[in-house]
């Protein structure tokens, strides 16, 4: 190698860490310039709200009687009560598999629709 190659090589590669230097200078001094807020920074608090209401509306979702197809019977019951009634039907599982598959006939039949002429 000849002094004038390693000239030049020296030349490149300190013109490369200067150019950088300077881009991280500028970066920096832009970064802490400028003033950015948070894209997301009320987000969070939304969100938590949200999840909370969806929680609440279960929670008496689940602890309360409802009818949710008085047509077809269909009833949404507490679960300790669905439980306990489910364990008194099963007491006798003939009668109890009779009434589950009358209960699913009715709950999957097409719905009469009324006319209103």
């Amino acid at each position: 190698m000849n002094l004038q190659t390693i000239n030049r090589a020296t030349g490149a590669a300190l013109g490369l860490l200067l150019v950088g230097g300077l881009f991280a200078v500028a970066t920096v001094a832009v970064k802490l310039a400028l003033p950015v807020t948070a894209v997301d920074a009320d987000r969070g608090t939304e969100r938590t709200k949200a999840l909370s209401d969806i929680t609440a509306a279960e929670d008496l979702a689940l602890s309360r009687t409802a009818t949710l197809d008085a047509s077809r019977g269909i009833v949404r019951l507490p679960i300790d009560t669905a439980l306990a009634l489910t364990a008194q039907l099963w007491q006798n599982p003939a009668a109890a598999r009779a009434e589950l598959n009358s209960r699913a006939e009715k709950a999957v039949a097409p719905v009469k629709k009324e006319s209103f002429e």
